[in-house]
């Protein structure tokens, strides 16, 4: 048999990755392959949601106040189980729990790393077949190695991430993630049942044509927001135009696509929710991280989204990301 080694698998990327360190522990390359590992357990059980009894509700309200489905308690097992069992994860958070789970088994005490996730973002539309994914963050623990992780390793700034990526179970399934040395994607070869690479260095375009936002909720935005709205909806050939509203209200869709065409993704906090849905420590630092390492950047509105010191777990946030071009304009509407 022929094999093609133009193919990297995720494996040998982070191998390769180690090769260039060779003072390295191989410690966070373990841990980015049993995020792999469990988001291919998880593609599994998306890819036939509609045959078994998987979808819908799971009869439970999460700590956020909402419904849970079945395929985020089925998630939350999965990454949780992985990470546990591994031997390069000190303890996780995840959106679906009340707290932070620390491991106290004598491997995971001495690892560096904790890991926060949202196991399945947009799972309720999944019952309609539309693109679902998972978004993790990997931080360096502040607390001796050694010892049980505490809330102050979770609870750190969007800028102390070590790693940060996600997962989008679409026409197909794709990991990327972000270190400091770049951002890559690798796509899902069902045939060897390995994440290849596909998308090597990605770099966010500094400008597009894209807007995503729910325009639903237009006349609960602050002022400011609207008017920036207003500008993407009358952009034309003699103003920088025109600009496409795109919005599958799965964020991990929505900005995994403009993170490829360049676009600016919005999630404003509402008169209603003024503090915004999103989830900053699962769902805006990781998407700001990958977003500023590839290019791009974002905010809450007032201020870099990675400096925000959160003060609690399941923290929401507004969130404005994107393009670097597409910012600076709305920026000057946020700045009036």
């Amino acid at each position: 048999m022929n094999v093609d080694r133009k193919i990297q698998t995720l494996d040998e990327f982070t191998i390769q990755q180690l090769r260039d360190f060779p003072g390295a522990t191989g410690e966070l390359s373990h841990l980015l392959r049993n995020i792999g590992l469990a988001a291919k357990r998880v593609n599994v059980e998306v890819n036939k949601a509609g045959l078994v009894d998987i979808l819908g509700d799971h009869g439970t309200i999460n700590v956020q106040g909402e419904e849970v489905k079945k395929m985020d308690i089925f998630a939350n097992d999965q990454f949780t189980g992985v990470l546990r069992h591994g031997i390069a994860c000190a303890g996780i958070a995840s959106e679906e729990l009340d707290d932070f789970v620390a491991f106290d088994d004598p491997k995971s005490v001495n690892s560096k790393y904790v890991c926060l996730f949202d196991p399945l973002d947009g799972s309720s539309n999944i019952d309609v077949n539309v693109s679902i994914g998972t978004i993790f963050a990997v931080y360096r623990r502040v607390t001796p190695v050694g010892t049980v992780t505490k809330l102050e390793d979770y609870l750190q700034p969007g800028n102390q991430q070590v790693a940060a990526g996600y997962i989008v179970y679409g026409s197909s399934t794709m990991l990327v993630y972000a270190t400091r040395r770049g951002v890559n994607g690798f796509t899902l070869d069902p045939s060897i049942g390995e994440f290849t690479l596909s998308h090597p260095d990605i770099k966010c375009p500094e400008s597009g044509k894209i807007y995503s936002v729910n325009h639903g909720n237009f006349f609960q935005y602050p002022e400011k927001v609207r008017d920036y709205i207003t500008v993407c909806q009358h952009k034309n050939k003699s103003n920088g135009g025109p600009y496409t509203q795109r919005y599958i209200g799965s964020m991990v869709a929505d900005v995994h696509r403009n993170l490829i065409k360049g676009g600016i993704f919005m999630y404003p906090g509402t008169t209603d929710k003024p503090k915004g849905k999103l989830r900053l420590m699962y769902e805006c630092n990781p998407f700001a991280f990958i977003m500023t390492i590839a290019g791009g950047r974002a905010t809450n509105g007032e201020i870099p989204l990675l400096d925000v010191q959160p003060t609690e777990l399941h923290q929401r946030s507004p969130f404005f990301v994107g393009s670097s071009s597409m910012m600076d304009e709305l920026e000057t509407y946020l700045n009036k």
